[in-house]
């Protein structure tokens, strides 16, 4: 006995599904590798931001440190020594009300 090979017909509706079944297979994994990526990418930008932020935080604080010190009352004595003024007291005024 031989057994005859019959071709299997697939319907419209099934040869639809399979291949809708087929682009998943692939589009799934191929989408999940795409987000990745991106979601890395921006990852690696905020981390760049973070360090930058950080970087101009230290250099605002290291400014703020210089202007206290040029502003301290020493120093501007210093200078106005320097510069040959003086302090007096009766060319002060106060306002009050």
């Amino acid at each position: 006995m031989r057994k005859t090979g019959k071709k299997v017909k697939f319907l419209k509706g099934e040869k639809f599904m399979y291949l809708l079944l087929a682009l998943l297979v692939v589009a799934i994994p191929v989408a999940k590798v795409c987000t990745q990526a991106i979601l890395s990418e921006s990852n690696i930008k905020v981390e760049k931001l973070k360090k930058d932020i950080t970087k101009q935080q230290r250099y605002n604080e290291s400014l703020s440190m210089k202007i206290s010190e040029l502003a301290s009352l020493e120093n501007i004595e210093n200078i106005a020594n320097e510069l040959g003024l003086s302090y007096n007291n009766d060319n002060i005024k106060t306002v009050s009300e």
